[in-house]
């Protein structure tokens, strides 16, 4: 059997700090990055999604960074095709992949290869779902959920209608639930040799830090960025667009709510994602938390515990 590949994870929620983190480690080490953001990877979607600039990124290849349109759909099995093809690249050249980035679900599915040959895209049963949670809602098909997975309605937001028609979707092909898959795959032996670590910080820092990002990202020019990606024909209804900061931006310039409302949203929309974010984490196996408070905010001895 072959010997399975070195592989690090660095994740965390949401403006916890990973980017500076991650770039002193794959220095250390002799890593390239490999992003688990799902927004990252879009072009022109710079500022909302807080994407590493070439200067930062000091000179450390990264992956899955401006790839992909903003009308290209972005879902976990495409990210664990390019993420594949990205590790099998990064070990070529004798590196260590390094995957950064706050989307669980995108950092289990490469490290338990987690199959999704039964989630193919069936259009007309997607679309006829789409079109009820157009005319009805998403609570309606929430509703739907919690009579067929319970478990998986417990944990998908009932406004989430992407992962709420997923696993309908699911249901409606295979007969059997979301949850027991997902939960039959977890159980799955690793497909590398991995280290997982989780970055946290004190909630009240981390939250202070969210809305002081959130302000810096509007004074950069966020509001400027969500009105050219609107010009250049890119709908609300886009996967692409239902990404914090955009989502809020685009339903002021709707005429929906004011500015400061939008901000207001922004900022608790974020909040409420670095909650999810740290839930998730915690149930994952073999995690190793780094907590900031108890090492002092270094980024070197961060760093020397890594590596």
């Amino acid at each position: 059997m072959d010997k399975k590949g070195k592989m690090i994870v660095l994740t965390g929620p949401t403006a916890v700090g990973k980017t500076a983190l991650s770039i002193a480690l794959a220095k250390e080490i002799g890593g390239e990055i490999i992003s688990a953001d799902s927004m990252q990877v879009y072009r022109y979607m710079d500022i909302g999604s807080a994407k590493i600039s070439k200067e930062e990124m000091q000179g450390v290849p990264h992956h899955l960074i401006d790839v992909l349109d903003p009308s290209e759909e972005f879902h976990v099995y495409r990210f664990q095709q390019m993420a594949k093809e990205a590790v099998n690249e990064i070990y070529q050249k004798g590196h260590i992949p390094i995957i950064v980035g706050g989307t669980g679900f995108y950092i289990q599915a490469l490290l338990y290869d987690i199959d999704f040959s039964t989630e193919e895209d069936h259009t007309a049963l997607r679309a006829e779902l789409e079109k009820t949670a157009a005319e009805k809602g998403s609570a309606y098909l929430h509703e739907q959920l919690k009579e067929i997975d319970p478990v998986s309605a417990q944990e998908i937001h009932p406004n989430n209608q992407k992962r709420i028609i997923r696993a309908l979707e699911f249901y409606r092909l295979n007969g059997a639930k979301i949850s027991d898959h997902n939960q039959m795959q977890r159980q799955k032996e690793a497909a590398y040799d991995f280290r997982y670590f989780v970055l946290n910080d004190d909630r009240t820092r981390l939250y202070q830090r969210i809305e002081e990002r959130v302000d810096e990202m509007l004074e950069k020019g966020l509001l400027n960025e969500v009105k050219r990606l609107k010009e250049m024909g890119y709908q609300r209804d886009l996967v692409s667009m239902q990404g914090l900061g955009y989502k809020e931006l685009l339903s002021h310039l709707a005429g929906e709510c004011t500015l400061d409302e939008a901000i207001y949203l922004i900022k608790r929309n974020t909040r409420r994602f670095a909650k999810r974010q740290l839930t998730w984490f915690r149930r994952e196996r073999n995690i190793i938390w780094l907590e900031k408070d108890t090492i002092n905010n270094n980024l070197r001895e961060i760093l020397s515990y890594i590596s």
